[in-house]
């Protein structure tokens, strides 16, 4: 951008000297701020695009995991479809990456590395692809042991430990739940993996974590960093769950103080 404001001022200063030089340099900075903004945006949509096809392609292995795709996972990946909103063209390229997962050759390593690079390993988006991964598997009821084995398989390539592969199961769970009644202890036990803290952590601690979370998953932040615009609700639903599961705690210590 610098060049560009130098070379504008030079040309104004040959043309017009010292008014010259001063709109040359204004002129040479929009001119120059417009390109790295074209080239931030085009980026943008390019990690966007690859974050989406990784996602399907990567379902679709993990699909097929126990031998074969059923009927009832195939109309959970429709479910999907609808639930991101994804266009004609989308839904098109998703289902495309969806039958390159199944493929007896395909790369699973070489695919999360690529979900690695795009993401620059960022763990909130890492761990949004992790969850998108397991509610679609998770939708019909049944998580079959090779499905968790390698849904396990996906959470080592992304860099992410069991202990966030609980931390997702918790906020599908708390999802599901019922609004209104008294949390159960397995809820509560639920709220504290989802906050990532033990139950004994101090209120002081407890706060940090959630402001800590609330900050990495805010759905603007992410769509910045990548996430298809398509999953901002997703994202969303994530940040509410984050919230749900503190005022659970909170109200729960406050029934026992």
């Amino acid at each position: 951008m610098l060049i560009a404001i130098l070379i504008g001022a030079g040309l104004g200063f040959m043309f017009g000297k010292l008014p010259g030089l001063i709109i040359g340099a204004v002129l040479g900075f929009w001119v120059a701020r417009r390109l790295v903004r074209r080239v931030v945006v085009s980026k943008l949509s390019k990690m966007q695009d690859q974050f989406l096809d990784s996602t399907f392609a990567v379902m679709g292995c993990i699909c097929k995991a126990d031998g074969d795709v059923s009927g009832d996972e195939l109309r959970v990946v429709e479910t999907l479809f609808q639930r991101l909103r994804l266009s004609e063209a989308q839904r098109e390229r998703a289902n495309a990456a969806f039958e390159r997962g199944k493929a007896d050759d395909f790369d699973l390593d070489a695919e999360l590395a690529t979900v690695r690079r795009v993401t620059g390993g960022q763990r909130a988006l890492l761990q949004m692809f992790l969850q998108v991964q397991l509610s679609a598997i998770a939708a019909d009821g049944q998580l079959h042991p090779a499905e968790h084995d390698m849904l396990l398989r996906v959470a080592r390539g992304l860099g992410c430990s069991e202990a966030e592969i609980a931390q997702i199961e918790a906020m599908l769970r708390g999802e599901q739940q019922q609004p209104g009644g008294a949390p159960s202890q397995q809820s509560l036990t639920d709220a504290y993996r989802v906050l990532g803290v033990e139950s004994d952590a101090s209120d002081a601690e407890l706060k940090r974590a959630y402001r800590r979370l609330m900050s990495q998953n805010h759905p603007d932040k992410l769509a910045g960093k990548g996430l298809p615009e398509s999953m901002r609700d997703m994202a969303e639903a994530r940040t509410q769950e984050i919230s749900h599961a503190y005022d659970l705690i909170k109200k729960a210590r406050e029934a026992n103080a």
